[in-house]
């Protein structure tokens, strides 16, 4: 399934043996932040996580960052994991700047994501 806007697309990406894929492309702001807030609250997070696959996202405001925050608060209530992959450098830099590369767990790509995954113990 694809939620799709004229600049901003976040496709679900199920998979039965590891995290749940949220692939994010295009621009997040505050027109397309409810598009990825309704995916999120979708997502089921469950013993493998959420990852959010943001190698395709060319801009992201406060309102974007606003919605990582509440997907991690989620993942935390569902006893679950949220990550975040393939995050560009000057994404990454804000997010460091704001104290998030604390909060976040990130991974160079997807494939990274699924190595990492583990079911909770």
């Amino acid at each position: 399934m694809s939620v799709p806007d004229e600049t901003f697309t976040v496709t679900h990406r199920p998979h039965a043996e590891g995290p749940y894929v949220l692939e994010v492309a295009g621009e997040l702001d505050h027109h397309t932040a409810p598009l990825l807030t309704e995916a999120v609250n979708e997502a089921p997070f469950g013993p493998y996580g959420v990852v959010l696959d943001l190698s395709g996202l060319t801009f992201c405001d406060s309102s974007g960052i606003t919605v990582f925050v509440t997907a991690h608060r989620r993942s935390r209530e569902k006893g679950s994991q949220l990550s975040l992959a393939g995050v560009a450098p000057a994404q990454m830099r804000v997010l460091r700047m704001v104290g998030l590369d604390e909060v976040f767990t990130f991974h160079a790509g997807v494939e990274d994501a699924f190595r990492a995954a583990r079911p909770p113990s």
